[in-house]
């Protein structure tokens, strides 16, 4: 049977989030052939529509408010619980992210739904879709299947291949929500993180740990990045040694990251931190000491100096960019 499937589509300093379009694939699958409908929510989000349509939504609804310039659960919950109101969908799909992991949750409570959180892969389409998700901190999989009602999943960035972008045709249609008696109401957005790569999407990650010594000891690891079109991130013991920002954490406490290649500079092997990362397609480790645990996960493994191991990387990669 044919469903109706709604997308969270979500915005970061101007642009859509590429988990949006892999979300959009992921509808797809679970509509088996139905309407994949994108929700965008903000103050200023219209703009964005044509491309939800490009990605293979076939249509897109807009709620647009002064209330929602940014992210707070009350402000959101009201709009997507008015877009559920019109539409009723048959499934609901989010973005395992810092959005959906707060508004998911919400939202299956108000409609007394079941919901499959972190799915990194579908296997079949429709009624058939079973969903792959990590338990264990990822030392384990698990196959789910929604039997009846809803069909309601966040997925988790990096893993669902988005369709390809095309010159499609799609509606796009705004729907006035009031959106009243908020508990909270953001004034200013004050962010300590980097610039640059979204850690959660980055395709490439050049992660240190307490073996960086420094801060200044993650400026090669930088540059490495910057080459490479990546982010850095950091194990736990890193960010409590003060020697970058908690934004920059990976691991169970921290984000959990499946980019094409993760570079490990100075870091154990935590379990923690492995539970963060080991689902990365690519693992290179770098590590002084030939029984850190992080070798038993690592595709490549580099015994040796990170300071005299990635400056030599990142001229090699100079050779051949």
């Amino acid at each position: 049977m044919s469903k109706k499937v709604l997308v969270l589509g979500e915005t970061r300093e101007g642009a859509l989030r590429n988990v949006t379009f892999e979300a959009i694939a992921a509808a797809k699958k679970i509509s088996g052939g139905g309407e994949v409908v994108g929700v965008l929510i903000g103050d200023s989000v219209a703009d964005f529509g044509a491309e939800l349509v490009n990605y293979g939504a076939d249509r897109v609804i807009t709620v647009e408010h002064p209330h929602l310039k940014s992210y707070t659960s009350d402000g959101y919950g009201q709009a997507f619980m008015a877009v559920i109101d019109q539409e009723n969908p048959e499934g609901i799909v989010f973005g395992h992210t810092a959005v959906g992991k707060d508004l998911s949750p919400k939202i299956a409570s108000k409609l007394q739904s079941g919901l499959i959180s972190d799915v990194t892969n579908i296997e079949g389409e429709g009624d058939d879709a079973v969903f792959v998700r990590p338990i264990y901190s990822g030392k384990a999989f698990e196959k789910v299947k929604s039997k009846e009602g809803l069909t309601f999943i966040t997925v988790r960035p990096n893993n669902i291949t988005p369709l390809a972008k095309e010159e499609r045709s799609g509606d796009i249609s705004s729907l006035s929500v009031d959106i009243t008696n908020l508990r909270t109401i953001i004034k200013d957005v004050v962010r300590k993180s980097a610039e640059g790569v979204d850690l959660s999407e980055a395709k490439v990650i050049v992660a240190g740990g307490r073996g960086v010594k420094s801060t200044e000891g993650f400026e090669p690891l930088q540059e490495l990045a910057n080459l490479l079109g990546g982010a850095v991130g950091a194990s736990r013991g890193a960010c409590d040694a003060d020697y970058c920002d908690y934004s920059l954490q990976i691991g169970q406490t921290g984000k959990v990251v499946t980019p094409d290649l993760y570079i490990a500079a100075g870091i154990s092997g935590a379990i923690q931190h492995l539970a963060g990362m080991s689902n990365s397609k690519v693992i290179v480790a770098i590590n002084k000491d030939p029984e850190a645990n992080i070798f038993k996960v690592a595709d490549y493994g580099i015994v040796g100096d990170l300071f005299e191991v990635i400056p030599m990387l990142t001229e090699e990669f100079k050779k051949v960019m």
